[in-house]
């Protein structure tokens, strides 16, 4: 009996690794796609080249958009986490019809196809004179990712009672300080994993921009888009593999906590 479960979990963790595996495969041949000494998109052949990892650090457009990409990110996640935790924690508290019908339009960004909100975000920004704007897209992204923030955050306040905040007010504490001390502390991870959807969402965000920006916005993936559509640019598999990196050197140091703190 136990080797036919020994048995059973070796065959499922295998074909668990080969479906991460069969997912991983084509983020990983943007590897040795960047060493490429060609201007076009093609497998090393003879030498390895760094040139085109050069021009992401010293051409002026691709430095422009990493940080445009950057500072945009932080901003709107800023804002959408500030705004998504308060939204969540007030639908926590308030178990009734209202509520769900504000959590519904809260969420209705995350029903709406991506093409269908470009097109809203082009007419509604146009009239306002946010089009190729800073505010008009962190505004954008915002919108875009407080919904993300909503549900990671009310996952955390699903396992906390309302006695607790009940609890602390009748000890004296105001309503700040009980936010500030009792339920963001219990709330954290949520709160982390939400500012790190949200950073993400906007960081990523193509549709929307595509349709609001145009020459002063030009976000690290709006460049990437337009290398593949204009003249597939090699440089383009430099960045994905620079973002593979981060993101494989974030995981392994989110492991490296866990294991540190006894979780693993």
């Amino acid at each position: 009996m136990n080797q036919k479960l020994t048995l059973r979990r070796a065959l499922v963790i295998g074909l668990a690794w080969a479906a991460i595996l069969f997912l991983l495969l084509p983020l990983a041949v943007s590897v040795p796609v960047s060493f490429t000494p060609n201007d076009y998109l093609s497998m090393p052949q003879g030498h390895l080249s760094l040139d085109h990892y050069r021009v992401l650090f010293t051409d002026d457009d691709w430095l422009t958009s990493f940080l445009q990409s950057a500072l945009i990110a932080l901003v709107s996640a800023t804002i959408s986490v500030f705004l998504g935790t308060l939204c969540a924690v007030g639908l926590w508290k308030i178990t009734s019809s209202r509520g769900e019908a504000v959590r519904l339009i809260v969420l209705f960004p995350l029903i709406v196809p991506p093409i269908v909100s470009a097109l809203a975000f082009y007419r509604l920004w146009a009239d306002w004179g946010l089009l190729d704007s800073y505010p008009g897209t962190i505004l954008a992204h915002v919108v875009l990712s407080v919904p993300y923030v909503v549900v990671a955050v009310s996952a955390s306040l699903a396992t906390l009672a309302v006695k607790i905040e009940q609890a602390s007010r009748n000890l004296g504490a105001n309503l700040y300080q009980t936010l500030r001390y009792v339920i963001l502390p219990a709330i954290r991870p949520g709160v982390l994993s939400a500012s790190v959807f949200a950073f993400i969402l906007s960081w990523d965000e193509l549709v929307v921009t595509l349709f609001i920006s145009s020459r002063h916005i030009y976000t690290l993936p709006r460049r990437m888009w337009d290398g593949m559509r204009e003249n597939v640019d090699p440089a383009i598999a430099a960045v994905s593999t620079l973002l593979l990196l981060a993101t494989c050197i974030v995981i392994a140091l989110s492991l490296i906590r866990k294991r540190a703190a006894g979780d693993l």
